[in-house]
């Protein structure tokens, strides 16, 4: 009996002492992080983003805690990844077309290739980053990437029913998108989506290139009158969630593989919310008396057919910075075409 005692004495020593020495998650220090959003508080891809942050927190029993600042309240739009790469916030969630020429792999994405959909785009973007992994996001670790659905025209008192329409007309676009702007007559004027609509209000440009959400999302059905279905050369502009590297290799590995299985989830959350959010934002802007114009089918062509350009230039600057430009194009229509079935 007293043996036995003895042994268990023993056993409940040694217990205790390996929870002192090598704690579970649930015991170890509880960490908190820093999340940077651009979009606005009250955005849809906000509020997943955020839900993402209590989720992370839920699933690792408070052992991390996310401090969520949207609607850029801790980093520019244009300083979102840099504040990540620095350590100013520990995540960020921004796009890749505001540092233009810096990502030239994951620009591939966001050619006109045709896109139907959020969650076709959505895809398509980690099919390129999970087949080339990049190396210009070494300097982050890579949570999980998303893309809007049809980036399309839209104008303010100016309706645009032919490529002769846009000559000289002031849109609003970055990264590739002012590309196709350009090569379609039209003239480009680079800003952050924040600053769209107080343009648009001021007459400072004429249009933006944009998804349809954006009508809602951002209030642009109250400033623009005009959409036009150039689906032919839609676009996409791809968002990242990114952490910094360090904060990342600090995290227990238990808590790693949380994320991880967290960030999969919301990927595919991410693009359902584009497409349901483009039709919230159609229905706003029909509301707001807005006039949705398509493309006839032999002008929907010709747009085609004169921003095959930018594409080719794309594909040539890309293999001159010793990177697969041709190879990139190739895998992503094919990605395109593969989800679209």
């Amino acid at each position: 009996m007293k043996k036995t005692f003895l042994a268990c004495l023993c056993v409940a020593i040694v217990f205790g002492l390996s929870l002192c020495f090598f704690p579970t998650q649930s015991q170890a220090k509880p960490v908190t992080l820093t999340y940077s959003n651009f979009f606005p508080p009250t955005h849809v891809q906000s509020k997943l983003a955020a839900e993402w942050c209590k989720e992370v927190e839920k699933r690792t029993n408070g052992q991390v805690k996310v401090q969520y600042f949207p609607g850029q309240t801790l980093t520019k739009a244009k300083q979102n990844y840099d504040g990540v790469v620095q350590g100013m916030s520990d995540i960020g969630f921004c796009l890749f077309a505001y540092t233009r020429g810096r990502f030239p792999v994951m620009e591939v994405v966001d050619l006109p290739l045709g896109y139907p959909s959020g969650t076709v785009a959505t895809k398509v973007a980690n099919d390129v980053y999970n087949k080339f992994k990049p190396e210009e996001l070494k300097d982050v670790e890579v949570m999980y990437l998303h893309a809007h659905g049809p980036g399309l025209l839209f104008t303010r008192k100016q309706p645009v029913k032919t490529m002769e329409d846009l000559k000289g007309v002031k849109i609003r676009s970055h990264g590739t998108s002012a590309k196709v702007v350009k090569a379609l007559g039209g003239t480009p004027v680079a800003m952050p989506m924040p600053e769209l609509y107080q343009a648009l209000q001021k007459g400072v440009v004429d249009g933006g290139l944009y998804p349809i959400e954006v009508n809602k999302g951002w209030k642009m059905a109250e400033v623009v009158d005009f959409c036009t279905l150039d689906l032919p050369i839609a676009y996409t502009s791809t968002f990242y969630v990114v952490m910094n590297k360090d904060k990342w290799a600090s995290l227990p590995e238990d808590v790693k593989a949380t994320i991880k299985q967290i960030n999969q989830e919301w990927v595919a959350k991410h693009g359902k919310a584009w497409d349901e959010s483009d039709a919230a934002g159609k229905a706003y802007l029909l509301e707001k008396g807005g006039k949705i114009i398509p493309l006839s089918p032999e002008e929907g062509a010709k747009w085609k057919k004169t921003v095959a350009p930018v594409i080719d230039e794309y594909a040539a600057d890309v293999e001159k910075k010793g990177l697969p430009g041709k190879e990139l194009v190739v895998f992503t229509q094919e990605s395109l075409n593969q989800h679209t079935k």
